[in-house]
């Protein structure tokens, strides 16, 4: 059984319910499961803080990995070495971009955490519209879906 959506109704201003870019939601208007506590302004705050040192975090990761790449490409072009140092630096090659990619991936989903956080959508699964659920959202504050709609992707 779908939990059912329990949303403040937000203040309308300009005739527009949905904050506008850059402006951040009011707590009251964030979605929580039935039951939990509506969002405080404080938790909105540790939650909008923690999203931005995720990102600038993954931009320093990101950048890292990238000049290792940029490193090892350049020096996969030296034919110098023995096949095991080769085979060395195309597994270390192979490491660095799938680590890049993987922290560029990360660093889309917390830019889209932030983005929903600024929108009022923050804690609204983006399948079904149900709320994911406060303390959910506080322990993985990237997340998209509802544990029911979580377990169906995992499945397929």
């Amino acid at each position: 059984m779908a939990a059912k959506k329990t949303v403040a109704q937000p203040a309308t201003t300009s005739g527009s319910p949905v904050p506008a870019a850059g402006i951040a939601a009011q707590p009251d208007t964030l979605a929580v499961l039935p039951g939990e506590e509506p969002w405080t302004p404080e938790e909105v705050e540790e939650a909008r803080s923690e999203l931005l040192s995720e990102v600038e975090r993954l931009k320093s990761g990101l950048a890292s990995s990238e000049a290792a790449v940029a490193g090892l490409m350049r020096d996969g072009g030296d034919s110098t070495g023995d096949e095991a140092d080769t085979g060395s630096k195309n597994i270390t090659r192979e490491y660095e971009l799938a680590l890049a990619a993987n922290t560029r991936e990360t660093l889309v989903q917390a830019d889209h955490a932030l983005q929903r956080l600024d929108e009022g959508t923050y804690g609204l699964c983006e399948v079904c519209g149900n709320p994911i659920g406060k303390a959910r959202m506080q322990a993985f504050p990237r997340a998209t879906l509802c544990l029911d709609d979580k377990q169906r992707q995992e499945r397929r």
